[in-house]
């Protein structure tokens, strides 16, 4: 079938935001008795720390300043948790978070300046304070609910001691998360009907939580119906973490987040100091040679049509991996190389908020610390810059957007390829190295065209079907355009 995408993602560069620890706004108003952990506490699993979505609108100059065209949410409705997963009210913001009206709020401010919102759908399991499961904890077998769960005896055990499991199904067996019975049409009815209502509301998209775990196309099939129905430009963007062809045919979902694509970049510009002690996802870092880097990237733009990678989420790290300064050791030329790498390629590259200023941290809950609004001296400014600059990038030439790709040059730690667009060419190259390069990269410009720097320094012209001489900078990269 026809694979079409929505144009918009593909022009867009995505921020993720953990809204408990993104920005406090005084406009949101709380009863009287309600505290929080001070702002910039070290994250821990259970505290709050009162971030809010007018938060976020109060910060939309520092994000279009920075670029940003598109937000991502982690989740928002009604929760006993600081994350939100643990949903228990889908139609309901979380008051916490300011409520229905603060998330109206952000939207016309947001679309105001032409940024959309994406949210963060969890729909394989809920909060066991969800109203249709607490029915059965009150009621037990007599509750017309309990085919909307998988249950295995009774009475529930919503909290069991230490000696004791679940008898429910709960995901990754965690008894605060009563999995789902999606093959009950009434689930499926309900889940489809919050879907359509937040698109209804105004958001842009849903990014799907652990959606291989629903494990039925014609699900999916549907719940892209409703939203495409909806809004046939919303994003349906899930969160699978290994090759994902069953679910980008076309018919479920436009794209994926890439972790191939930050697991391939971490490992090739942090090979030298990454982590591999950890393993998000189930899948570890290692470093890459050049060599193994580019036949990685081959591998996954072969995985998928064209249309679909130009509207692949492209991150380096988010809320359920370490951040990205952390995972490489705290090298930065190693987060800039990936920053750089991450807006010259083909799909929508999607910044977790505050890497920009050198925020860092191991593995969840380390990784989701408040952004430190009110201490700029602890801002790696000049890398904020650097990010700034690369959006600039991205922004200023289409066919870094949408433009064809093509590898150039593997060796050496050099890695270099080339994006054309109606007639616009332009080379990046990439310098691994601790020291400064000179290459030649293969062109098919003619003889004569000139090429000069839109990152970094220089000006070349190609000769015998080669920009020759070509100088990279150690641990950088250069951008050539042709004049």
């Amino acid at each position: 079938m026809p694979i079409h995408t929505p144009d918009w993602v593909k022009h867009a560069v995505f921020y993720q935001i953990f809204p408990d620890r993104f920005a406090r706004s005084s406009r949101t108003e709380h009863p009287r008795g309600i505290t929080f952990q001070p702002w910039g506490s070290p994250p821990t699993p259970h505290g709050f720390q009162g971030g809010d979505l007018r938060g976020i609108v109060d910060r939309l100059d520092y994000l279009q300043d920075l670029g940003v065209t598109a937000l991502y949410l982690n989740p928002i409705f009604a929760s006993a948790s600081n994350h939100r997963y643990h949903t228990y009210d889908y139609f309901q913001v979380d008051p916490l978070l300011g409520g229905n009206n603060a998330l109206r709020e952000l939207l016309d401010a947001a679309h105001a300046r032409a940024m959309r919102v994406v949210l963060d759908g969890v729909f394989n399991h809920t909060g066991r304070g969800f109203w249709a499961f607490h029915h059965i904890l009150e009621n037990g077998a007599d509750s017309p609910y309990v085919d909307w769960f998988h249950i295995n005896g009774y009475p529930l055990r919503p909290y069991p001691q230490s000696d004791e499991t679940p008898n429910y199904t709960a995901w990754w067996g965690l008894p605060a998360l009563p999995k789902f019975n999606t093959g009950n049409p009434g689930v499926r009815d309900y889940i489809f009907s919050v879907a359509k209502f937040w698109v209804d509301f105004g958001i842009d998209g849903w990014r799907l939580d652990v959606p291989d775990e629903i494990d039925d196309d014609g699900f999916w099939r549907e719940f892209r119906r409703v939203v495409k129905t909806a809004n046939p430009d919303a994003y349906i963007v899930g969160e699978i973490w290994k090759p994902a062809q069953r679910w980008l045919q076309g018919d479920q979902f436009d794209a994926v987040m890439n972790y191939i694509f930050s697991r391939a970049a971490l490992g090739f510009f942090g090979a030298e100091t990454i982590r591999t002690d950890n393993r998000p996802g189930g899948y570890a870092f290692a470093p890459l040679t050049v060599e193994a880097f580019a036949a990685e990237i081959d591998r996954m733009h072969h995985l998928y049509a064209w249309e679909i990678n130009h509207a692949q989420l492209n991150l380096l790290g988010s809320h359920d991996t370490a951040r990205t300064l952390w995972q490489v050791g705290g090298d930065e030329s190693a987060l800039r190389l990936c920053t750089l790498f991450q807006m010259t390629m083909p799909g929508a590259p999607c910044i977790y908020y505050g890497d920009e200023i050198g925020l860092t941290g191991g593995d969840d809950p380390a990784c989701r610390g408040a952004f430190p609004w009110d201490a700029p001296e602890r801002w790696h400014t000049d890398l904020r810059e650097h990010f700034r600059r690369a959006i600039a990038l991205r922004h200023a030439h289409p066919a870094l957007r949408t433009g064809h790709y093509r590898t150039l040059l593997a060796a050496e730690g050099v890695f270099a390829f080339e994006r054309t667009l109606d007639g616009q060419r332009l080379v990046a190259a990439f310098n691994s190295a601790t020291h400064p390069q000179t290459v030649s990269l293969p062109t098919t410009a003619p003889d004569g065209t000139t090429f000069g720097a839109v990152w970094g320094t220089g000006n070349y012209r190609a000769a015998g079907g080669n920009l020759p001489q070509v100088v990279i900078p150690a641990r950088a990269g250069v951008v050539l355009a042709q004049n």
